[in-house]
């Protein structure tokens, strides 16, 4: 199942270690950022450390069945990052990629590069199942498993130990011998230009930026009794909400928007849309907005936004939303955003004393009349 030592494809090469990456690879590993996703390094990382992984890491990584690999740039040989195979299980013919990519070579889609030729590599010499395992921060990674035509799998809970806060988890990306080399079709796109506005309001992805505004917003009392479940989120549960946004857009769960007054920029609530039943094409939508912007339309000019960018973008063919019986200025936002009353889902979510909680439940479709 090992491919063979020398790969070039896709604009890179992928060689042995040399002594003299010994330098490249102490500066690359010594990056914060390299640190931070990369479990097991050394810190500091120092000459010594690159020179013992040239010598006896990686030769034990082919010994052991994986494979080890400098990229390097073809036309001048430099070393641009590494990229590996690990964890090899020859009865399942299947292994780990990993990588990372020095400072020197990022934003020229290097790792996506590499990871393409090595998997093609792995898969002529017999692999038929690859893995690619990423931090749920870890943004950029992402798109690089879903550029190389992996795909989303699931989680694999606590698989990562850091030096500074415990275990996490890892999100599992995976492509098979038989699947396209991609990129891989998302079920969320990113929003145009990175954000939808009419003038008014604006939208985008909720970022780290967003944590006191979304943590105001959501530790209101009418938006807790809408929680599931009804009580109110910690500044931390914010803080993660917030870093995670990204990965959950990427593996296609939700699309988390901060809704931005368009002429000052200040964030006056939050909009998601939940891919609840990617099967059928049915999204749910919900929203809030703080005390400040109420009764100006704002949340009703966002609604529309995210409900055209999902019918025009995503292939979403339905969105639903539910409100409590009481609250009436909900249901006028969703009719005046041309939502229609469907019915009453009785006692669908718990409530703050034990108790159930009806909701009245609107429903939206691709082919109804724009309002």
């Amino acid at each position: 199942m090992a491919p063979p030592r020398l790969v070039e494809a896709h604009g890179v090469r992928l060689r042995p270690f040399r002594p003299d990456d010994a330098a490249d690879t102490a500066v690359g590993c010594a990056d914060p950022l390299t640190q931070r996703f990369l479990a097991g390094l050394p810190s500091p990382y120092t000459k010594a450390d690159a020179r013992w992984w040239i010598t006896e890491g990686a030769p034990a990584a082919w010994a052991g069945g994986g494979a080890a690999y400098a990229i390097a740039d073809p036309a001048t040989d430099r070393l641009l990052g590494t990229i590996g195979l690990s964890n090899p299980v020859p009865a399942r013919g299947q292994a780990e990629i990993g990588y990372w990519v020095a400072p020197w070579g990022r934003r020229r889609g290097i790792a996506t590069a590499a990871t393409r030729a090595l998997a093609e590599a792995a898969f002529a010499h017999g692999a038929a199942r690859l893995e690619l395992l990423t931090h749920a921060e870890n943004g950029p990674s992402q798109r690089v498993a879903l550029a190389a035509g992996f795909r989303h799998e699931g989680v694999r809970r606590a698989a990562s130990t850091t030096r500074d806060d415990g275990r996490h988890d890892l999100t599992c990306w995976v492509r098979l011998a038989g699947d396209p080399p991609g990129p891989t079709t998302r079920t969320l796109p990113d929003l145009p230009g990175g954000r939808l506005s009419d003038g008014v309001v604006t939208l985008r992805r909720v970022g780290p930026e967003d944590v006191p505004g979304m943590h105001r917003l959501h530790t209101r009392p009418e938006v807790i009794a809408s929680r599931v479940p009804p009580e109110p989120p910690s500044y931390a549960d914010i803080e993660r909400r917030c870093r995670l946004t990204e990965s959950q857009w990427l593996t296609g769960r939700g699309a988390d928007l901060a809704i931005l007054d368009a002429t000052t920029g200040e964030l006056v609530g939050g909009c998601a849309l939940y891919h609840d039943e990617p099967s059928t094409g049915q999204a749910m939508i919900g929203y809030s907005m703080l005390p400040a912007a109420r009764g100006r339309g704002l949340v009703t000019r966002a609604v529309r936004l995210v409900a055209g960018w999902a019918f025009d973008q995503t292939g979403i063919a339905r969105i639903w939303a539910g409100t409590r019986p009481e609250n009436v200025a909900s249901q006028r936002v969703l009719e005046k955003a041309g939502f229609r009353r469907e019915g009453l889902m009785r006692g669908r979510l718990p409530g703050t004393g034990g108790d159930r909680v009806d909701t009245v439940l609107y429903g939206l479709l691709a082919t109804d009349p724009p309002r």
